[in-house]
This record gives C-alpha cells, sequence and structure tokens, in this order.
C-alpha cells in the first residue's frame, strides 16, 4: 500500500517533503498565515499499518518556541477520540516520531485537537440547558460566528474566554468540563454560582485559526492576546467585538485559558504589572489560586512565569487589559502540552479528559472568589 500525508481537513497542518520510506517520511510544519509563527501540527498518515514509520518534521528547530520540544511526546489516534503518547525525540532541529500504527489511518497532533464541529456541538449542547442563552456577536475575518454563551442570572458578571492561541487546544477541551459542571442541575457549587453570577463565556476566541491549523494567530495573522489595547474590525475582530461587549455587562471577574509550550505544569498569570493594581486584586488572586489548589490536584504555584514589574504589564494582554478597565481579578491561566511533571501520565499525557476535570475544579475556586468578593 502506498504511503499517504494528508491535512486537507479542519485543523490540519503539514506539508510533506517525502514519504517514500516509511523509516524517513520527511514533513514540515506550515507558518500561521501572515505570519512567522509555527509549531501546531496536525495530519493523517495512512498505509503504513503494521509498518514501523520514524516520521521526521525537519523545520521544528524553527518553531516558536523550541524549548516546547524537550521532553515533548507527539499524540496519535486511529479513532479521533482517543490521543495517546507516541515516542518523540528532538535533536538538531528535527523533531522525530516514532510510531508502528495499529490501523491503516493514524493521525498526528500537537495536542488532541478541539475542532470546529466539535464547538459546535458544544455550544449546541449547551444553549439546550435551562438558563443558558448563545449569543453571536459578530463574525470573524473568515466569516466564522463569536459565539457567547450566557450562563445564570446573578448581578456579577464573570467573563471566561478560552483559545486565542487557536493551536492551544487544551483550552476548549477545559471549556467542556467547565461547561458540563456548570450546567449541571444537581451540582450545588454550580447551582450557587448561576444564582449569584451571570457567566459570559466564549469557548473559542479564534475560530479562524482553530480550523486554519494556526498555532498563535487569527486568519490575517493578528495574535490576538496582543490585540487588547487597540482592537480594530478588520484586523482582530474577535478581541474587538468581545470587548465590547464586556463593556456593556461589566467586569467582575475574568479567566482566558491557554496553553503553554515549554512549561509541564498548570499555572495562573497575569495582572500583578497594570499600573491601578489593588490590593484587593491581588487578595481576590491569593483566594483564587488557594482555592484551586485545594480543588485540583493538578495545580500547583511554585513553576510559572515571574510576575511583571509594578506598572510595567503589557497592556496588550487580555488579563492586564481587563483588570486594569475594570479595577476586578482577571487572571491567565496555562495548561502544559506535555504532561502535569507534578502527576505524569506514561500513556496521555496531559490529556482531554485531565482537562475537563481541571476545568470543572475551577467552579470551586470561582465560589471561593465569590465568597471574598461579598
Amino acid at each position: 500500500m502506498t504511503l499517504h500525508i494528508s491535512d486537507a481537513f479542519d485543523s490540519g497542518n503539514i506539508s510533506c517533503l517525502s514519504a517514500d520510506d516509511p523509516g524517513d517520511i520527511r514533513l514540515e510544519i506550515r507558518k500561521d498565515n501572515n505570519s512567522d509563527f509555527y509549531q501546531w501540527f496536525h495530519f493523517r498518515l495512512t498505509g503504513a499499518k503494521g509498518t514501523a514509520c520514524v516520521l521526521k518534521i525537519m523545520n521544528a528547530g524553527g518553531a516558536a518556541y523550541t524549548k516546547g520540544w524537550e521532553g515533548y511526546r507527539a499524540v496519535a489516534s486511529t479513532d479521533r477520540e482517543n490521543w495517546v503518547r507516541v515516542p518523540t525525540t528532538y535533536e538538531n532541529g528535527v523533531l522525530t516520531i516514532s510510531h508502528t500504527p495499529a490501523a491503516d489511518s493514524v493521525w498526528f497532533a500537537y495536542f488532541a485537537p478541539f475542532s470546529i464541529e466539535r464547538h459546535a456541538d458544544l455550544v449546541a449542547r449547551c444553549q439546550q440547558a435551562d438558563g443558558v442563552s448563545l449569543d453571536v456577536l459578530g463574525q470573524t475575518l473568515d466569516g466564522q460566528a463569536m459565539d457567547l454563551l450566557r450562563v445564570g442570572s446573578g448581578p456579577k458578571n464573570f467573563w471566561a474566554v478560552a483559545r486565542q492561541h487557536p493551536g492551544e487546544s487544551m483550552a476548549e477541551w477545559w471549556m467542556e468540563g467547565f461547561l458540563a459542571r456548570l450546567l449541571d442541575p444537581g451540582d450545588r457549587t454550580a447551582r450557587a454560582l448561576r444564582e449569584a453570577v451571570t457567566f459570559h463565556i466564549v469557548p473559542n476566541m479564534n475560530p479562524d485559526g482553530s480550523r486554519r491549523g494556526h498555532l498563535r494567530t487569527n486568519a490575517c495573522g493578528a495574535n490576538l492576546n496582543r490585540e487588547w489595547s487597540e482592537p480594530a474590525m478588520d484586523r482582530s475582530p474577535e478581541v474587538y467585538l468581545v470587548r465590547a461587549r464586556m463593556q456593556e455587562t461589566g467586569v467582575d471577574f475574568c479567566l482566558d485559558v491557554h496553553g503553554d509550550e515549554a512549561l509541564p505544569y498548570n499555572f495562573i498569570a497575569g495582572m500583578m504589572g497594570i499600573p491601578s493594581l489593588t490590593e484587593t486584586q491581588k487578595a481576590l488572586q491569593q483566594t483564587f489560586s488557594d482555592a484551586l489548589l485545594a480543588a485540583s490536584p493538578d495545580f500547583q504555584t511554585k513553576y510559572g512565569y515571574p510576575d511583571a514589574k509594578p506598572g510595567k504589564g503589557n497592556m496588550t494582554l487580555c488579563s492586564n487589559w481587563v483588570a486594569e478597565e475594570f479595577g476586578c481579578m482577571a487572571a491567565t491561566l496555562e495548561m502544559p502540552f506535555k504532561d502535569n511533571a507534578d502527576r505524569p501520565d506514561e500513556t496521555f499525557g496531559w490529556s482531554p479528559a485531565r482537562c475537563r476535570e481541571f476545568g470543572a475544579a475551577h467552579l470551586d475556586a470561582m465560589a471561593a472568589v465569590l465568597k471574598e468578593m461579598g
């Protein structure tokens, strides 16, 4: 059977240089459109059932975050539901994946993909629940809908947004778990939150980049998490539309969900370098962090990004802009592409199932912040 490499599907990204020899398949990752960013890959190999394959990503050394390749293992799936870690090495600028497929076709990816179709299923499922409304804020540059879910009826306005960087698919897996618990009619914490809070939730901030197979940017090459100070409809409509709705509702709390290529830990960052940082904001972040530590064994505070110096925060970032604009607590949540080094899983690494579980745990942390607000 002839080997065949394809990426002509939702979030696909790879270029095949040669596939004549299963022991020396040579590939390259394509750059994001109008950008030098690249690292996300997602492709299918067909015709190698039972054959030991060596797949080499030849341009891995020029990727956005080469530290992300160190200790990293790619994921593979034959059913596109269960993604397992496979032997992967990085040396001399080449990422090498070794795998013997158990089926005619196998899919490989940087992290378990979360497709636009799955996103559509998520919002369709959520809108069926009591007290949920689905609104379209506007359109992306590619004409896709910017979906906003509203949950609850309380006076406080909590915002949660995910996947500004489309290759960080773990952020929308997190959203699945978060929303499933938030909408659980039998969950007491969720019910109390829905009564006290109106949640404004954007499960995917960057549908264009997600569908195109980008790592970090939207359709025109804009890094959305550097657009919050001056978004524009012809460049970053995703941020422009969300920011405009935030101005209408106000924001009492904001969580921006991401993934980090290099660090094998879950952690929060942001806000500490904004010009108007208050003791109240710092206390609320401490409350959130302490409650999340108690709620989830997958969270930690030892490893993360260093805090920006006072007044020196990058105000183009979501969490910084929101915290400064509304005087609220706003944080960036980071999850690993690799594994959680504190609780490693040899088979799956950091996985969709663990993302969902981690997302659900955040309700306890949000409840603690709400209590602290009084």
